[in-house]
């Protein structure tokens, strides 16, 4: 991924950092910037963090998984690329010797995609965590331990990007992730919802969308095409066993997720933010690190390295990834995603 912008080389800059202590980052395989893009875009800056990297760290760069030689250690195989091109990375991880995959969300682009990578993991042998880093949040274990002490609680997770409300920016976003928001932004969200929740496909009773909060748009991205994409969209589900649980994301709406916990009378009674006071330090030191980074990396940077250590340290010794959710709860999640897509958009229409 380009420096500052991409998801992998945050990855990349938290594991150089020395801050998942049971993992090595020892090979590096960008095709794009290394290969057809090094001089477009995000090449050349690209190329020369590859350069420092390489030269400070010894971690090797490569364009292909095929190159690698036999692994001498338990590998883990990251994958943070395009959502399109995971099933062949999948594939290309196995064959490389990899003995546990770390699958960025959502996994693929569709629930039959994301099934078959599950079904060749599970034949294989190889076990894949994905990185729904929102599942080991600090603001979401604390807000489910306090709803449970309110009695007819009811819990609202919302999720925040900064990105500038206009058409360009956000033609650029919906554009650049055309699985829509419900695949990607709120796709953590999602999985918190399957993972605590009890949510299914087949067991959401109903789905309302909060007319008054959500917006949904068609605007061209940079090509000149036009892509439909909620820019807001709230709504709560109600499951048959009796759960009932919310969901707010905004493109625009800042740099802060948080979830709010209401009592039986609809009053607010808590309300946690990621980042906390806490963390806010953390963020601050971040932003002045990396001041042209994405405001989202520093924001949920403590949970990005809680998930690879549990991966990477499950890898090494079998100690449970605690929290980490499995691409059992990906299939899922995407199912749930490409439930709510066309029925949410539906009763905005």
């Amino acid at each position: 991924g380009a420096p500052n912008r991409g998801m992998g080389w945050y990855h990349a800059v938290q594991m150089l950092e020395g801050r998942c202590p049971s993992a090595s980052l020892d090979y590096i395989i960008e095709p794009w910037f290394l290969g057809p893009g090094a001089e477009g875009p995000g090449g050349p800056e690209f190329n020369a963090w590859a350069a420092e990297v390489a030269r400070s760290s010894g971690t090797a760069f490569g364009t292909a998984l095929s190159d690698l030689p036999a692994p001498a250690q338990p590998r883990v195989a990251l994958i943070s690329g395009r959502t399109a091109d995971n099933p062949k990375l999948l594939t290309e991880c196995i064959e490389a010797g990899c003995k546990c995959i770390y699958l960025e969300k959502p996994g693929a682009p569709t629930v039959t995609e994301l099934q078959g990578m599950k079904d060749e993991a599970e034949a294989a042998g190889i076990e894949v965590l994905m990185g729904y880093n929102k599942n080991v949040c600090k603001y979401v274990r604390n807000t489910r331990e306090f709803a449970q002490t309110v009695e007819g609680s009811h819990v609202t997770f919302v999720s925040n990007n900064a990105y500038e409300n206009t058409p360009e920016s956000l033609g650029e976003c919906f554009e650049r992730n055309a699985e829509g928001m419900l695949k990607n932004m709120a796709i953590h969200e999602l999985a918190l919802l399957v993972s605590f929740y009890d949510v299914t496909v087949e067991n959401i009773e109903s789905v309302t969308a909060d007319r008054e909060f959500s917006s949904m748009q068609t605007l061209p991205g940079p090509s000149g095409k036009d892509f439909t994409d909620f820019d807001r969209i709230k709504f709560t589900i109600v499951t048959k066993t009796g759960k009932v649980v919310s969901v707010a994301a905004d493109r625009c709406g800042g740099t802060d997720s948080y979830a709010t916990v209401t009592d039986a009378a609809g009053e607010e009674a808590f309300r946690y933010y990621m980042p906390d006071e806490e963390d806010k330090k953390s963020v601050e030191e971040l932003q002045a690190k990396y001041p042209t980074a994405m405001p989202y990396f520093f924001t949920q940077d403590p949970d990005y390295v809680t998930v690879k250590e549990r991966v990477s340290k499950h890898t090494v010794t079998g100690e449970e990834a605690e929290g980490v959710a499995t691409i059992g709860v990906a299939v899922e999640t995407l199912r749930v995603a490409e439930y709510l897509t066309p029925t949410l958009m539906e009763q905005l229409s």
